[in-house]
């Protein structure tokens, strides 16, 4: 297999981060959808550090604590000056019944209820709870998760729990964590372009994940949040490349069921990538790789054989001329950047 591709990012203090132009986002590793064997688990994140992934992604949300024990017990044996690791705050998880834990898309999960705190303690509390899970001394990354409206039912909510962000502490406690050294970039993880948008106007993030809303089937970003953030020398961690599946073949997006419209958008940059002997995959992990803003793509996976699959793609170039024919076709923004003109 070729090489993956590293990218270095230096933030505003002089931090120098050294990404793989693909991560590994552990959501689905912490039960997303099914149940997953703690052997299919070890395939999977083993499979990733062989393909050359160095940069891991992950969140107490995620199997309300599975995610972040399961890709510990992998980290444990490296050492730790190898590998990015990031994961987030702003939900604490508590004891619950386990008929109470509202794990959602998270099935088989350990008696345990998320309750969201984006106060100074609960910042604090969420991190070291993370370390201890995780069994490391420190995270490289941490996000703020999820102040978006999807998450907490509509856009004043959205500002509300930025404010309680900022009012109650939250940021500070996460510019005290960084000032410390005991991170080494802060900023949020969120399925809306808007959050980020707004934290660049009340904080000074260094660098943002954002899900689903940079990829072939939405670039708004590329002329609301990303020159901003290229002004600010603030970073991009594209998550969600497949738009939770639809991009590779999997009946959903954004996590439900594939509208008409998008169903047929899919088609149509199915038919252009087979023009080109390509594969939408290929395409839909590349793309986003070209915008200056962009640090690396962050995919998720279940089986060492999406790992491998994913890196092979990340590895290897998609015929030039796709590109340009997504542009003639509408399929892409026509100034959206694309890989040929970006090496990784």
């Amino acid at each position: 297999m070729a090489e993956l591709p590293t990218r270095a990012f230096v933030t505003r203090r002089g931090r120098k981060l050294d990404f793989t132009a693909l991560g590994l986002g552990t959501a689905p590793l912490g039960n997303m959808h099914r149940a997953l064997g703690e052997d299919e688990v070890a395939g999977t994140l083993g499979a990733a550090w062989n393909a050359g992934v160095r940069y891991f992604d992950t969140a107490p949300l995620y199997g309300h604590s599975l995610a972040e024990l399961r890709l510990g017990r992998l980290l444990r044996g490296k050492p730790r000056g190898d590998y990015l690791l990031s994961t987030k705050v702003g939900r604490l998880l508590e004891p619950c019944a386990a008929d109470k834990t509202g794990s959602g898309i998270y099935k088989a999960t350990p008696p345990l209820r998320v309750r969201f705190d984006y106060s100074y303690g609960g910042v604090m509390r969420s991190y070291e709870a993370s370390l201890e899970r995780l069994g490391v001394d420190r995270v490289d990354v941490l996000f703020v998760h999820d102040v978006d409206a999807r998450t907490h039912g509509g856009r004043a909510q959205s500002e509300a729990r930025l404010r309680e962000l900022i009012d109650e502490g939250g940021w500070q406690a996460l510019d005290e964590l960084r000032a410390a050294g005991d991170v080494q970039a802060i900023g949020a993880g969120v399925n809306e372009w808007e959050p980020c948008a707004r934290l660049l106007e009340l904080a000074d993030p260094d660098l943002f994940l954002l899900v689903g809303r940079y990829t072939l089937l939405e670039q708004a970003p590329l002329d609301t949040l990303f020159p901003k953030c290229v002004a600010r020398g603030v970073g991009i961690v594209v998550g969600g490349p497949f738009n939770s599946g639809v991009l590779a073949g999997k009946p959903s997006y954004d996590y439900d069921t594939v509208p008409a419209e998008i169903a047929q958008r899919v088609r149509r940059l199915n038919e252009t990538c087979r023009r080109w002997d390509s594969t939408l995959p290929h395409a839909a992990l590349q793309f986003p790789l070209a915008h200056p803003a962009v640090t690396c793509v962050l995919a998720g996976a279940q089986s060492a054989d999406e790992v491998r699959a994913n890196a092979a793609m990340i590895a290897s170039p998609v015929p030039a001329p796709l590109w340009e024919d997504l542009r003639a076709s509408s399929l892409i923004a026509r100034h959206a950047q694309t890989p040929e003109a970006r090496a990784c």
